[in-house]
């Protein structure tokens, strides 16, 4: 994984001007792309089958998740919605539409003792092609 050392920049921040790793991505794989990428790897559907199926699971994933339901999908890891909203010193006070500022989605990836398969084997390489400050 390539990665860039940035400066943080936001002055509310208690970390304000110090220095940070920030992940570098490639590109961005398209459903479409890794549909194929999938079904190439030895499964007896095509493409546009895999595409229908997934299609279908993340509309299903969705209504879920939108009713306040954890989806946890088998070998991946758990997803969850979770509310951003501002603090307020008296129960009384609060009020979702003034209070909750948004949603935020949070994925947990599967792990076995701990330790995430996702994460086994990064290595960490520095991005030359950035010139840093």
């Amino acid at each position: 994984m390539r990665y860039r050392i940035k400066k943080e920049t936001k002055p509310t921040l208690p970390t304000y001007g110090k220095y940070k790793a920030v992940a570098v991505h490639n590109q961005t794989i398209e459903s479409r792309q890794l549909y194929e990428e999938a079904a190439s790897r030895g499964m007896s559907i095509s493409g546009g089958v895999l595409e229908g199926l997934m299609m279908t699971v993340a509309d299903t994933m969705m209504r879920h998740l939108k009713m306040g339901d954890k989806v946890r999908l088998k070998n991946f890891g758990l997803f969850k919605l979770e509310i951003e909203s501002e603090k307020v010193d008296n129960l009384k006070d609060f009020r979702a539409k003034k209070h909750i500022r948004g949603v935020r989605l949070h994925f947990i990836p599967e792990s076995e003792n701990g330790s995430p398969e996702l994460y086994k084997d990064i290595t960490y390489e520095r991005d030359k092609t950035f010139k840093e400050e």
